[in-house]
């Protein structure tokens, strides 16, 4: 039985959770890590002195924030190693619901260093105060400030948002899952840009390239093998729609594993398709 101290702290935590989590993936771009990082801010809030906090969110804003900035100096040494290229953790959303950071911005968070991606993500998508972003990363204002500015600078490209009509943006992408896997190359072709590029995360796990496949003749000959070789095997369409904000799908490949498929469009052109392939990556999803 729970103890009336767990219910209590379980009754004021709760109803921030969701902005908690938004906060930590993030950050970590691990939905399996920012999990990880409520778990412990769980704890921590139940240790508190609960009487003696006046602003619980921002409290367990600021727990959040440094328990990632800890996780984010010994992901760094991880990902360094890491085989192939590496994507964020995929999440898969409502069509209701746009994503505020996409894809292609938290690869480039990536390029950032920790206290530079809290910096941005506090202020520009959370509209925090950098008052309060400074008493986060004990930092004064006019540091975080600099922060913040240098991040925007890294990262200003990525956060061009290309919007696409959600309708329009699922048709493309249905229409990307059937020219691919009947084999139908026309058409597929059609669908891409010139400098279309491949993104495939196999962590080692799973066969990937272990490099971005870059221009519209490389990503067409792997598309061509594919459809050849690997998908007359299986691949069953499961879902359509938001994949970190990219129109895309999720399918149960021949291996009996997932698969999530986003798609970057720009112009009416595929400009970039992300795969994740990375079993570790897509145990949340089943």
């Amino acid at each position: 039985m729970l103890s009336f101290e767990h219910t209590d702290a379980a009754a004021s935590f709760d109803p921030l959770r969701q902005k908690l989590m938004r906060l930590a993936y993030r950050m970590l771009g691990s939905v399996t890590d920012a999990e990880d990082m409520l778990q412990e801010a769980f704890i921590r809030w139940m240790r508190a002195d609960r009487r003696e906090i006046r602003e619980p969110e921002a409290f367990l804003r600021r727990v959040v924030t440094r328990l990632c900035l800890d996780q984010l100096k010994s992901a760094r040494l991880t990902r360094e190693t890491y085989i192939g290229p590496w994507l964020p953790e995929p999440v898969v959303e409502d069509e209701d619901e746009p994503e505020d950071v996409t894809l292609p911005l938290m690869l480039a968070l990536e390029r950032l260093s920790p206290l530079e991606r809290a910096a941005l993500l506090l202020h520009d998508v959370f509209g925090l105060p950098f008052e309060e972003i400074a008493e986060t990363l004990e930092r004064d204002i006019a540091a975080c400030r600099q922060l913040a500015t240098r991040a925007r600078r890294n990262v200003r490209e990525a956060r061009t948002r290309y919007t696409i009509d959600s309708k329009r943006g699922q048709e493309m992408a249905q229409a990307f899952f059937n020219a691919s896997r009947s084999g139908d190359m026309t058409t597929l072709s059609a669908m891409l840009a010139a400098d279309v590029g491949l993104h495939s995360d196999g962590g080692g796990k799973r066969q990937a390239a272990i490099t971005p496949i870059l221009g519209h003749a490389a990503v067409m000959k792997v598309h061509t093998y594919l459809a050849e070789k690997i998908w007359p095997s299986g691949s069953t369409l499961l879902r359509v729609g938001l994949i970190n904000g990219l129109p895309g799908f999720v399918t149960r490949e021949a291996d009996g594993e997932l698969q999530t498929t986003a798609l970057q469009i720009e112009d009416a052109a595929i400009t970039a398709i992300y795969v994740m392939r990375n079993p570790d990556k897509l145990q949340h999803l089943h």
